[in-house]
């Protein structure tokens, strides 16, 4: 901003320090005194762009923040070039500003969908494991008898549908960074059920214990590995 320049305040002759009530009431008055159809014997058209403009610049709170700095700036000597770079500075840094918290909002809502998914999940995993120790105690009754083995078998189709509903949820949405302790912990768990419950299943055809033990392991590290996640979520930063 050259020396010989006027102001915008200096155009409308206003103080800088003059109220929005102030500038308003300047911008009107000599509106009025200059503009054709007011006043034919003042009238100045480059008078009157000059001071449509101050008033653009001044009557706006936010514009003329920005006005005043610049006015510093030029009163401490800078170039234009020098206020142009100060000013693309200014405006990069408000615009990773802005990106950055974009970012972080965005970041936030996907871990909250995430959090939700892992109620969801962990609820399903609780229909599967919790129930196994009182199917095989009545299992253990007669392993023989067709009822309980028609029943323990119902519940193992069971678990596997729900344990394909609990791998689609878990697949349904990206996991967070922050979540990615509870995420792997989650992964695994649903790994070992599935293994678990074919275990099981090769008892129903063949009686061999082994496949019992193999299965209850499976089922116990699957719970372990879900208590683990479940500590990992509450450590998640929200």
């Amino acid at each position: 901003m050259a020396t010989h320049t006027l102001t915008h305040y200096q155009i409308l002759d206003l103080d800088p320090t003059a109220t929005q009530a102030e500038i308003k009431q300047a911008y009107r008055r000599l509106a009025k005194q200059f503009h054709p159809d007011s006043n034919r014997a003042t009238a100045s058209h480059d008078r009157i762009s000059r001071i449509n403009a101050a008033y653009e610049v001044l009557g706006d709170p936010q514009s003329r923040r920005s006005y005043d700095q610049q006015l510093k700036y030029s009163e401490a000597g800078y170039s234009e070039a020098e206020l142009r770079s100060r000013r693309e500075r200014n405006e990069a840094a408000q615009a990773k500003y802005r990106q950055q918290r974009e970012a972080e909002q965005n970041a936030d809502n996907q871990l909250k969908l995430w959090l939700k998914l892992f109620t969801s999940v962990n609820r399903i995993l609780n229909q599967i494991i919790r129930p196994l120790k009182s199917q095989i105690n009545e299992l253990a009754a007669d392993p023989f008898d067709d009822e309980l083995m028609e029943n323990f078998q119902a519940y193992l189709e069971e678990c596997q549908e729900l344990l394909a509903k609990a791998q689609q949820n878990f697949r349904s949405i990206p996991n967070p960074p922050s979540a990615a302790g509870a995420a792997a912990n989650l992964y695994y768990c649903l790994n070992q059920l599935s293994d678990g419950i074919d275990e099981l299943s090769y008892f129903t055809n063949n009686y061999d214990d082994h496949h019992l033990r193999n299965g209850r392991e499976l089922f116990r590290i699957a719970d372990g590995l879900r208590k683990d996640a479940q500590a990992a979520v509450r450590e998640i930063p929200r």
